[in-house]
């Protein structure tokens, strides 16, 4: 499971550094693309979650499966770490999430989040404590 919050530079080149324990979980090739939940931000998939992502998206009716395919894949990039555990963001990627200088890197459990940190400060304030007591109530936990 993918978990935790990190702050990393975005180098000249466009690569970021993935921390060790997210390294473990993602294998050796995995997938970067846009994000399909209406964020800004970058998403990486391990091989099996993009599999099952991939199957998700087969039940929807064909107009709307293909509409979000078309959004879906033609941002999607196969990548792998480097030696120093870096990934290369690609500059259409880049430039769609405004990744410049830092970025911030969350894990989703089940995937991981790229966000330009600015970005990411202004969707983490909505994020109180009593925003997120509501939600937990619809868990009955």
């Amino acid at each position: 499971m993918l978990f935790g919050g990190y702050q990393h530079n975005i180098d000249k080149k466009g690569r970021v550094f993935i921390p060790a324990k997210f390294r473990e979980a993602l294998g050796e090739e995995f997938y970067i693309c846009r994000s399909i939940f209406g964020k800004r931000c970058l998403c990486v998939y391990s091989q099996a979650e993009w599999d099952k992502l991939v199957e998700q998206i087969s039940t929807l009716p064909n107009t709307k499966s293909n509409d979000l395919k078309r959004f879906l894949y033609d941002g999607t990039f196969t990548v792998g770490f480097d030696s120093q555990g870096r990934i290369l963001i690609p500059a259409g990627l880049r430039e769609y999430s405004l990744l410049e200088g830092e970025a911030h890197i969350i894990g989703m459990a089940s995937n991981l989040e790229i966000w330009n940190t600015e970005l990411w400060a202004k969707e983490n304030e909505k994020y109180t404590p009593e925003n997120i007591a509501s939600i937990v109530e619809e868990l009955n936990f």
